[in-house]
């Protein structure tokens, strides 16, 4: 299966994380329970499940993490795995091609560990298929030898946690996804909890970060914790080359119009992708492949990482005939004198 394209838009605000960047994304992630931000109801049953799990020297059942990329669900994944004094294994969907990639995994861990799969909706077929006993029966069939020779060998397996990720719930087939005994979604985060974190990551970082500044950085972080920090770290780029080394106010707002991004979060991609439906379709409605076309990305990219937060925010609308943008988008652009279709709002 061919990978993902990342996308190609303005990576001081994009969802993706990249390797240069992951080293630095991990020392800024929450380590327990305690120092996560966010997502309350979430976290107040985890934490009950958890204690459960351990009160009866049992494995965690299997969880499923949804919502789109830079939430967190990777860093509730290695939470869980700390909290439940456990060794994690990471990978993802496309990563494991083969039943024998599989195999390999779950043969080689002990019991109480935790296998966190991103991606996990684009696991191939047979390897699902393959999974489903691993979760329900902890035991996985292997054929040895061929032809007439050919025999199943059962092998039994430690009880694990299996904790999977998806930003595409609706690709997760339902035998895999009922198969999660605890199924969460996350939600985009207020500018507070995301103040929270950014006062947690700047003293991480060793940065000064004022009040005012964090809540400014706060308000075009697309409700997102990864794009926040990585705000953060390129604003302290600016404060540490052109100020004393402080984030204040004014040099944040010089940053955050230097990386394009506006006062709602909006990115020069976001501002393609409605300007091609305002003005090139009328403001639509109009297919996903035609604005994808229209705009030069990916139409997973556009489905995936731009356009849950232009919904979460009121500027486009998935209708049956395609997508519309909607009054406020025309304001927020300065386009709210341009003519337009009778009727289309």
């Amino acid at each position: 299966m061919a990978q993902k394209k990342k996308p190609r838009a303005n990576q001081a605000i994009s969802t993706s994380a990249t390797a240069s960047e992951g080293e630095v994304e991990r020392s800024l992630r929450p380590q327990r329970f305690d120092e996560y931000v966010g997502q309350t109801k979430i976290t107040d049953n985890l934490k009950i499940f958890v204690q459960a799990a351990r009160e009866r020297g049992e494995a965690l059942d299997h969880v499923l993490f949804c919502g789109p990329p830079g939430l967190g669900k990777t860093t509730l994944a290695h939470v869980i795995a700390r909290e439940m004094s456990a060794q994690i294994v990471t990978s993802s969907g496309p990563a494991i091609e083969r039943k024998g990639d599989l195999a390999g995994m779950l043969t080689n861990l002990a019991a109480g560990d935790v296998l966190f799969i991103d991606e996990v909706h684009r696991l191939p077929t047979v390897v699902e298929e393959n999974l489903y006993p691993a979760m329900e029966d902890f035991s996985f069939d292997y054929m040895v030898g061929e032809g007439p020779a050919a025999r199943t060998l059962k092998l039994s397996l430690p009880c694990f946690t299996l904790i999977g990720a998806t930003t595409r719930t609706a690709l997760l087939s339902s035998p895999m996804r009922d198969r999660f005994g605890v199924i969460c979604r996350l939600e985009f985060y207020s500018p507070e909890e995301l103040g929270t974190i950014l006062r947690r990551s700047a003293g991480i970082l060793d940065v000064t970060l004022e009040p005012d500044a964090g809540e400014e950085i706060a308000r075009r972080s697309r409700g997102t914790p990864r794009v926040a920090n990585r705000l953060l770290r390129r604003i302290r780029d600016f404060a540490q080359v052109l100020g004393d080394g402080r984030i204040t106010l004014e040099l944040a707002r010089e940053a955050l119009q230097r990386l394009e991004v506006d006062s709602l979060g909006l990115d020069r991609m976001d501002h393609r992708i409605l300007l091609a439906i305002l003005e090139t379709f009328d403001g639509g409605p109009v297919g996903l492949d035609a604005i994808a076309a229209t705009v030069a990305e990916e139409a997973e990219t556009v489905e995936d990482v731009y356009e849950p937060f232009l919904l979460q925010e009121g500027l486009l609308q998935r209708t049956p005939r395609g997508r519309v943008a909607t009054r406020k988008a025309r304001e927020h652009l300065g386009l709210e004198g341009r003519p337009r279709q009778a009727g289309m709002f």
